[in-house]
């Protein structure tokens, strides 16, 4: 991956003049004061890793898999923000890692863990580095290595008669699926971070993909799993389903990296689809849109994709990336729908779809704008590096909440945000989408596009702290597929309240005594802390 930016850098096209033109005029955008600097020009502070230490990681997985050299740890410095962006692109490297461990398996795992809590060396989990809350970059640690599971990335095992899959964590989402292709089967998991994201980050951060209204979020496919700590290891989920007491499972998916390192997962698995059709619909208005989703999620038939833009979103064209600033956008709101199966029951559920979002106000518009969406749902973050290069300021953050309440959650985080990006002089472009839809809710996801001004990190830090502080009130959650980080931990706080803090620390304490997993992250700290 772009060390500085998304993905494949030939993907990041420059952004044609007009479009330029139309974030000069509309948001007051000029160009950046500077360039990024180049990678040979980056510094970053000598290890404070003891050669002894890494010796003594050197014994467990091999001399080529401890690397300290300065590119390794540029290249796994923080995760992909925009503020991580904005300050590797100025050349800040405060949070690079002292050295990068490269375990190739579960026992290796083990002994890596345990020789850092032995010797007091933080460790962060890191699959590919796609984190934009926080999660990549502890706090309070004197010293700490990144353990890159890119060595462990196989397909384990196929159970055909149960359907289920075993996975590593270092396996990349595209050859996952390619594994999996090869035996007839599909994860049908694709969220925007697909092209660079590993099955362990999926675990680890209860992911959300595209097509989750008809395959589930990842921690729904999860059957199994087990993760390594500096305690152990913990193997859990020995049937799809049980009665024996809580789910361990649950306590790990999500948990980021706090509580253990994900070393492999049993997930269940589809036949792929033989049939893929999408459609575009509009909407008058966003309510109207959000009440035609909500039938499709409560009544159905649900589509297998299943989104709504709201009218910011559909005017400037964000549905479809590559159509950005194009002149002659539909206004009302374009929904997009989804229908993956065998092709007899993708006709009919699309055409019982059909009649129930025209009875519900929409108006078909055919296949084109639907196809266009999946051509390029994987662009957005390749969009924002392009915004980037041209002095524009381009973020994001997401939220859930219950159908009732979507109206005023929704418009409480977009004046949050508008307030606080306007009461610096820099007037935003705030818009949103509805992603993920559920019977009982669904997921709101916000996109700022602003100038950059003096001070983008700090500029974008206070008006996140206001939307966080809105979602709170408006009684959202503080991430629905991000996850937590150390962005959103003081507001996860809030959100589970003192004594669910306290279960975590005590989970923590046990796990992980010496306090080495990802310090900082997810966890609150104790009031006294």
């Amino acid at each position: 991956m772009l060390w500085s930016g998304w993905g494949d850098p030939a993907e990041a096209a420059p952004l044609p003049e007009p479009t330029v033109a139309l974030l000069r005029d509309m948001l007051g955008v000029r160009p950046a004061a500077a360039p990024p600097v180049a990678l040979a020009a980056m510094k970053v502070a000598e290890p404070r890793l003891p050669g002894e230490d890494l010796t003594a990681l050197a014994g467990v997985v091999g001399d080529g898999n401890v690397r300290a050299d300065a590119e390794s740890r540029i290249r796994h410095t923080r995760g992909k923000s925009t503020p991580d962006l904005l300050r590797i692109r100025a050349g800040e490297t405060s949070d690079a890692p002292d050295a990068v461990v490269l375990p190739g398996s579960h026992d290796e795992v083990l002994a890596v863990l345990r020789i850092c809590a032995a010797r007091r060396i933080a460790v962060v989990p890191f699959g590919g580095g796609t984190s934009v809350v926080g999660g990549l970059a502890p706090r309070g640690a004197d010293v700490f290595v990144a353990l890159d599971l890119r060595r462990m990335d196989r397909l384990v095992a196929v159970d055909e008669v149960s359907r289920t899959a075993v996975l590593e964590p270092g396996l990349r989402a595209p050859a996952a699926e390619a594994l999996l292709a090869e035996r007839g089967f599909t994860l049908g998991h694709f969220p925007q971070s697909f092209e660079w994201a590993t099955i362990g980050g999926f675990a680890a951060a209860r992911s959300s993909g595209q097509a989750s209204a008809g395959y589930g979020r990842f921690d729904d496919m999860v059957v199994g799993l087990t993760a390594a700590t500096p305690e152990g290891a913990l193997d859990l989920g020995r049937a799809p389903k049980s009665a024996a007491g809580p789910d361990l499972r649950q306590l790990v998916l999500g948990s980021e990296g706090a509580f253990g390192v994900i070393t492999s997962v049993t997930v269940r698995i589809r036949p792929v689809p033989e049939a893929r059709e999408y459609e575009g619909w509009r909407f008058a208005s966003f309510g109207e849109g959000a009440a035609a989703l909500r039938r499709l999620a409560q009544d159905g038939p649900l589509p297998t994709v299943l989104r709504l833009s709201d009218e910011a979103e559909t005017m400037v064209g964000l549905a479809d990336p590559s159509a950005v600033g194009a002149s002659g956008s539909s206004a009302g709101c374009l929904a997009v729908a989804g229908f993956e199966g065998a092709p007899d029951d993708v006709a009919a559920r699309r055409a019982k779809a059909a009649e129930a979002l025209s009875a519900a106000g929409g108006e078909p518009l055919g296949a084109a704008p639907g196809e266009k969406w999946e051509r390029g749902r994987f662009s957005a973050p390749y969009l924002r590096d392009s915004l980037l290069d041209v002095g524009a300021f381009a973020e994001t953050l997401e939220t859930a909440t219950f159908w009732s309440n979507v109206p005023r959650l929704y418009e409480a985080v977009r004046l949050a945000l508008i307030g606080a990006l306007s009461g610096a002089g820099t007037p935003p472009l705030v818009m949103c989408h509805i992603s993920h839809v559920y019977p009982s809710g669904a997921s709101l996801y916000f996109t700022v596009v602003s100038a950059q001004g003096e001070d983008p990190v700090g500029h974008w830090a206070k008006a996140k702290r206001a939307a966080c502080d809105a979602i709170v009130e408006a009684g959202g959650t503080i991430s629905h597929h991000h996850g937590v980080g150390t962005d959103h931990r003081d507001w996860y706080a809030a959100e589970i309240g003192p004594l669910g803090a306290a279960v975590l620390r005590a989970v923590k304490d046990r796990v992980d005594p010496a306090g080495i997993l990802n310090p900082g992250v997810l966890v609150p700290p104790a009031p006294e802390e």
